[in-house]
């Protein structure tokens, strides 16, 4: 009896550090870490045409939105995709309504509070943060154009109630949106920081806070 209990999670363990037989082939990880420059607010100076300065804003903050890093865990159904080619979550998972996973296999069973470095494996760190879930469903936005993304970040209804101003608390302050800057060994991040990234959507807000077509 007490083998099954501690089954499931030891598999799921070995699974998501590619040590289970078989697996291994299915991980692609690139060793890039540095995601390269966003363009900084000044930049934007030129557009004079303020409605249009704020969709080219939001069009260079999406470069951050739309990474693996972010998109992984926003994915189009409940099953999140990890790697740099987004290929489905190993093991297998379903976030369920409540973001952390099912019982028996919640995303803390692998996930802890920081990054974990893995020897012998492909894969090279299983990631951590202290607040790691799945978006909710409304946030979902892989396969979305960056004009749709936009309309829902800031859509009440979607956003978990989130004000404009709420959103740059968000996007500046919350330690699982820095983790993206921070994603353990094996993996790119985002181009810029999480500051640059949220004077960016600041000045999108400042801006009217309108989205591309």
């Amino acid at each position: 009896m007490i083998k099954r209990i501690f089954a499931i999670p030891l598999v799921a363990v070995l699974a998501a550090t590619g040590i289970v037989a078989g697996m291994g082939s299915l991980q692609t990880y690139a060793e890039t870490s540095d995601g390269g420059a966003l363009k900084s607010v000044s930049d934007f100076e030129a557009i004079a045409d303020t409605s249009s300065r704020s969709k080219a804003i939001f069009e260079e903050a999406s470069r951050v939105i739309t990474h693996p890093r972010c998109i992984n865990c926003h994915p189009a159904t409940r099953s999140p995709t990890q790697g740099e080619d987004m290929h489905p979550h190993v093991p297998l998972m379903n976030a369920s309504e409540s973001s952390l996973g099912r019982a028996g296999l919640v995303c803390s069973t692998c996930h802890g509070a920081e990054n974990r470095p893995v020897v012998g494996s492909r894969m090279k760190s299983i990631p951590g943060n202290a607040h790691w879930s799945l978006a909710p469903a409304s946030m979902a936005w892989q396969g979305m154009t960056v004009g749709e993304i936009c309309r829902q970040v800031k859509d009440t209804s979607r956003n978990g109630n989130r004000s404009l101003a709420d959103l740059i608390r968000h996007m500046g302050e919350d330690h699982l949106v820095g983790w993206a800057w921070h994603p353990g060994e094996g993996r790119s991040a985002p181009p810029g920081s999480q500051e640059t990234f949220a004077a960016l959507i600041n000045a999108w807000v400042s801006t009217g806070a309108e989205c591309p077509d």
